[in-house]
């Protein structure tokens, strides 16, 4: 079985930085810490209102990193220019609202095709690995196969908050999707405590992980925390 692959999620990094509104720390010089601690890529999320990372984040970690770039985007066409400008290794499209703290559940795909579908179309057109971050739900999971998108992200949030047979559907979700041939990512909400049953799903290829391991780093360091991760997930393949 091969080993998941660690996506580190630097936007809390920027969410730091911006308290003060200076330059420091800086996203692109975490992203470079991460990576020589063994994460595979680095996942960020330009928002809208521009909360924590910033255009010229992404521009700079673009240019900045060789390894893969995952851009989480709304879908607007505002961030599809953004991402054909930039052409990340991957986009993840997320939902996204305002007035939320963070991503509160899965992108209702199939409530969204007639947008979805032209915005996954242009994206792959340029060459851009594309994801839909959906609940683990077998209507979001087909309706991603239809729509072209080769990835999907489950959402792991529910699980982490503990509800009952959210490991289940996680893994029946993953098996269907598997089934369907696109590849399995995973992510929200995944700790040092609830990692492993996620990484031992055989058809999970991917989990992000961000604001966990950013308050981890406080305590611990970047890199360390990014190797303890990174070691969970292999020990549970």
């Amino acid at each position: 079985m091969s080993q998941a692959r660690l996506g580190v999620n630097i936007d809390h990094v920027a969410t730091v930085r911006n308290a003060r509104g200076g330059l420091h720390p800086d996203p692109l010089a975490a992203a470079l810490a991460a990576i020589r601690a063994g994460a595979d890529g680095i996942t960020l999320h330009l928002r809208e209102d521009r909360r924590h990372i910033r255009d010229a984040d992404v521009a700079a970690i673009r240019q900045g990193i060789a390894a893969p770039v995952n851009l989480e985007m709304a879908s607007t066409d505002e961030m599809v220019r953004i991402a054909l400008l930039h052409r990340p290794h991957a986009a993840c499209i997320v939902p996204e609202r305002r007035e939320e703290v963070t991503t509160e559940g899965g992108l209702d795909a199939a409530g969204q095709v007639e947008t979805l579908g032209p915005r996954v179309a242009a994206l792959r057109e340029a060459g851009i690995r594309v994801s839909l971050f959906i609940d683990p739900e077998p209507r979001q999971i087909e309706t991603a196969a239809r729509l072209g998108a080769p990835v999907v992200e489950l959402h792991t949030g529910a699980y982490a908050e503990g509800r009952q047979g959210e490991l289940e559907r996680l893994q029946a979700g993953a098996s269907l999707a598997a089934s369907l041939g696109l590849e399995v990512h995973a992510g929200h909400g995944l700790t040092y405590e609830n990692v492993s049953a996620v990484a031992a799903i055989p058809a999970v290829a991917e989990l992000n992980i961000g604001h966990y391991l950013i308050g981890q780093a406080i305590l611990d360091g970047l890199p360390a925390a990014v190797a303890r991760m990174k070691a969970l997930i292999r020990a549970a393949r």
